[in-house]
């Protein structure tokens, strides 16, 4: 488990241009429209720090921050209905729309400027493949009580429709809709 996050730290600074944590923060609270109450906005904000505190050396002086960190954790969890683990590789300026139900898979790959609505699920599809988790591109549209299962890629600029159940990969700019999602428009340049 430790080797397996310490990986998945090192994919996200080598992937992610190097900004501090007030730097995401500030530019997180501009995706969220300059409000610092919106409990997605505070989620974004805990995941950050989540990540943050992981960097800190020794594991002694993290401690504390950890402590913290479990604390905030819960607290957007419980009070939100937000559950968002340090461990989602989260790209710059994600937006969480709105608050309640929303699940998010440890392994998961949010990209860019996606956005995520409530009841949104992102999880594993089987039992016996606990770290397979979708992988979402860049300005990924993901309506309200949408459910993404297993490891499926959505593609850049995709759009999921309200209560789909998504459980194959969409292409890019696609919007896929229904139980389960059937793409019904396909994004410029994917293939018929």
């Amino acid at each position: 488990m430790a080797a397996r996050l310490e990986s998945m730290a090192n994919v996200r600074e080598n992937d992610v241009p190097t900004l501090t944590l007030w730097q995401q923060i500030k530019e997180d609270w501009t995706a969220h429209g300059r409000d610092w109450t919106k409990p997605g906005f505070r989620a974004v904000a805990v995941l950050r720090f989540g990540v943050w505190r992981m960097k800190i050396q020794p594991k002694s002086l993290r401690a504390p921050f950890s402590i913290l960190y479990r604390m905030l954790y819960r607290k957007v969890r419980n009070n939100y209905g937000i559950e968002l683990p340090y461990t989602v590789q989260l790209g710059r300026r994600v937006v969480i729309e709105h608050q309640g139900a929303i699940v998010i898979h440890g392994d998961c790959w949010i990209g860019d400027d996606s956005i995520i609505r409530q009841g949104v699920t992102l999880g594993n599809r089987y039992l016996d493949r606990p770290f397979d988790a979708p992988k979402l591109g860049k300005s990924v549209n993901v309506g309200a009580g949408a459910k993404i299962f297993g490891n499926v890629s959505i593609g850049n600029g995709a759009n999921i429709g309200a209560n789909a159940v998504v459980l194959c990969d969409v292409p890019q700019g696609a919007t896929a809709v229904g139980i389960p999602a059937k793409i019904i428009k396909r994004g410029v340049g994917s293939e018929e």
